[in-house]
């Protein structure tokens, strides 16, 4: 149902290349086909993170995912398990398919003991020492940006269209995002992050992805910051799709109390 840039789930129709066809001279309509495509009702599975730092030193930790999806609403929740100085660590995402309406999150620090709502100007923060802004752990959704179809390019041997998308609200913290789209599969596979001064500050590339439990998911992904020479490493593992997983695991309950 939504556009998981980090993540790319998407599930393959037999309607693939009568939309590749409608879409082919259209920027808005490849990532709102990105944004629609579906991706199951719920999905659980363990995260490794790996930071790298440009000295090649490295700091790996232990999550675990949920998500659940709804016809307005998508729910996702972290916990963190290891290493033992971020245990206990939990982050919650919901977005929102009305346009304009702002993603809601929220983080339970436990050497705090409080749950802390993370506002607006706090989204361009960057999430537990990554290369991830909180922002980019939401769901944006495309009518908030201005997309322009560049051209088409081929990566690993898959024909992809290049999307060039601008926000339309002024003070963003991208100036400007372009993203390869798989043609026919509707799934990122390469985006550039610019900064509000024009420059390149990160690249987020799939490494790899596979189909499972019916649906297509990347399940290695690389968030490269150029200025910074930091790349964080996302790796997901016994991933699980509808399985029922209870509407009220989503709340600042569950973080408190963790799993």
């Amino acid at each position: 149902m939504k556009n998981k840039l980090h993540f790319f789930i998407v599930i393959v129709t037999g309607f693939a290349c009568l939309l590749s066809a409608q879409s082919a001279s259209d920027g808005s309509g490849i990532m709102r086909k990105v944004y629609d495509r579906p991706a199951g009702n719920d999905m659980k599975a363990s995260l490794t993170m790996t930071l790298r730092n440009a000295r090649g030193d490295t700091r790996v930790r232990s999550i675990r995912q949920f998500l659940k999806t709804a016809s307005d609403v998508e729910k996702k929740l972290m916990f963190f398990v290891e290493p033992a100085d971020v245990r206990n660590t939990a982050f919650m995402n919901w977005s929102y398919t009305a346009a304009g309406k702002n993603d809601d999150q929220w983080i339970y620090l436990p050497a705090l003991k409080r749950i802390k709502r993370i506002s607006s100007s706090g989204k361009s923060d960057y999430f537990m020492g990554s290369d991830f802004t909180y922002d980019d752990l939401g769901d944006r959704h495309p009518d908030q940006d201005t997309h322009r179809l560049t051209g088409t390019e081929n990566i690993d041997g898959k024909r992809c269209f290049v999307v060039e998308s601008v926000p339309k609200e002024e003070g963003y913290m991208y100036s400007r995002t372009v993203t390869w789209v798989i043609d026919g599969l509707w799934v990122g596979l390469k985006k550039e992050f610019y900064n509000d001064k024009g420059k390149l500050l990160k690249t987020l590339r799939v490494k790899e992805y596979a189909e499972i439990d019916g649906y297509w998911t990347v399940t290695h992904t690389e968030m490269h910051n150029v200025q910074k020479n930091h790349t964080t490493i996302m790796k997901l593992a016994d991933i699980k799709y509808d399985t029922g997983i209870a509407d009220d695991l989503f709340s600042e309950r569950t973080m408190q109390r963790g799993l």
